[in-house]
């Protein structure tokens, strides 16, 4: 079977070509936007990758069916010769329940922030503990793993849940397709904005999520988070399983041992057992990702201890405050965030690892969201930990961030091109100084064009 991927390169539909290759099926796509580290891993699997939506791609390669991403919409060539010609086309989170979750316990994560982090933990505790491997499909790359999804051996399978729509003929939330036994709610917050209307609205799609977990499945979620309450508040059938940082309220909780989050103790209270865990992640942030995966892997026989062993060397994620570069004593580091609460916790953990040195924040506000302005009145606060911001102003968003720029206590710039980003920070940087660059997209490249004109400034002074 020819299985032809529409949107190939988006981290959901990259790991759906993943997982149909390695079920035997002949996999190809297109994507209008193709960049790493998606488009390396899609490469080093030998799935062939087109540029754009020509009808022509479709009509050459004669597909048994179309999986078609969220991304395109009514309009797109693509999708309206698909419908034209009467073609089978599928979403891709309905193709991935019928070939790949049904029949196997499903551990979901979910939530606003934390999911690719969360879930990556959750896969590797599950790696480490039992004697078969899971599946897992998770938005991002994992370097214990080198690859975003994989069937795996045992019955487990991980999948990080989104809450975005499925596809332009279905706009339910993509989550409601996996029908889990066991949930992560790591929290609820706006976003979304181009298909959301408000909170409210995303809280509904929670709750249908929750429905579909059955009695003798779990729910993991943080104690004290208010929209998450109002979410289970409008029914909970399932088991239990709450967690915080500090606090003893909760059945599993977490106490930073260091101000930064590498170092941590984590306790199962219920098991009376507590593990103390040190890792070269930092923020508070990564510590509640590590509770929530602990707490779902011991639904499923892990001990605590277990979690911990495996948390301890638990290497990260591409793509989340990744270190891509030191040159003469300038960090250069890539990140996800796209939302304010993600920049500030980002900058947050890095301000409280910092042991001297300045932190330079490059934002590109990229998402659906931030390019509708949604979030615009909360961004001048978020960056309060960097020592700098530069904003970059992308091409299609109509309101003008030198307002945000303006209310800022955090000297702010605003940008249009890259190329001129990267000529003010070579001005700039010293030895000792941090570059955070944010962005859920491939942002020109701007992380390797830093590093070479780094390279290339400190071999003239070398010359």
């Amino acid at each position: 079977m020819h299985v032809f991927i529409a949107g190939i390169c988006g981290t959901f539909m990259a790991g759906i070509a993943l997982l149909a290759r390695e079920k035997g099926f002949r996999v190809s796509g297109c994507d209008a936007n193709v960049y790493p580290p998606m488009s390396d891993q899609l490469r080093a699997s030998g799935i062939e990758v087109l540029q754009g939506y020509d009808p022509a791609h479709i009509a050459q390669a004669r597909p048994d069916v179309v999986v078609i991403g969220n991304a395109l919409s009514r309009g797109n060539p693509l999708v309206e010769h698909v419908l034209d010609a009467g073609l089978n086309y599928i979403s891709g989170p309905q193709w991935l329940y019928e070939h790949v979750l049904a029949g196997r316990h499903v551990l979901a994560v979910s939530g606003t922030h934390g999911k690719t982090t969360t879930s990556s933990m959750l896969a590797w505790i599950l790696e480490r503990s039992h004697p078969e491997a899971p599946g897992f499909l998770i938005g991002g790359i994992p370097e214990d793993f080198g690859v975003s999804a994989r069937l795996g051996r045992s019955r487990y399978f991980v999948i990080e849940a989104d809450e975005y729509d499925t596809a332009f003929f279905d706009k339910r939330s993509k989550f409601l397709h996996y029908r889990p036994r066991g949930l992560i709610i790591n929290n609820i917050e706006f976003d979304h904005a181009d298909i959301f209307a408000d909170l409210a609205a995303i809280q509904r799609q929670f709750h249908h999520l929750v429905r579909t977990v059955p009695r003798t499945g779990d729910v993991v979620y943080p104690q004290g988070d208010a929209a998450v309450a109002a979410v289970l508040a409008m029914g909970m059938w399932s088991r239990e399983r709450s967690f915080e940082l500090d606090g003893g309220g909760a059945g599993w909780g977490a106490r930073p041992t260091r101000p930064d989050g590498s170092a941590f103790v984590i306790e199962d209270r219920d098991a009376a057992a507590a593990a103390a865990i040190a890792w070269q992640h930092k923020g508070r942030h990564n510590v509640s990702n590590a509770l929530a995966a602990a707490a779902l892997a011991a639904t499923v026989g892990v001990a605590l201890e277990g979690s911990a062993a495996a948390l301890r060397d638990f290497r990260g994620v591409k793509r989340r405050l990744e270190l891509i570069g030191c040159i003469e004593g300038v960090s250069v580091y890539d990140d996800f965030a796209h939302h304010p609460t993600a920049i500030e916790m980002t900058l947050q953990g890095l301000r409280a690892a910092n042991a001297g040195g300045r932190i330079f924040a490059v934002i590109e506000p990229r998402s659906n969201t931030m390019r509708l302005g949604a979030h615009r009145e909360r961004l001048p606060e978020c960056t309060r930990d960097a020592d700098q911001v530069l904003w970059f102003q992308p091409p299609g968003v109509d309101w003008d961030l030198e307002s945000v720029a303006r209310a800022s206590a955090t000297p702010s710039r605003v940008y249009r091109s890259t190329a001129a980003i990267v000529d003010a920070l070579l001005e700039e940087l010293a030895p000792g100084d941090q570059v955070v660059i944010m962005s859920n997209g491939g942002f020109e490249g701007i992380h390797h064009r830093l590093l070479q004109a780094l390279e290339g400034a400190a071999a003239s002074r070398a010359g």
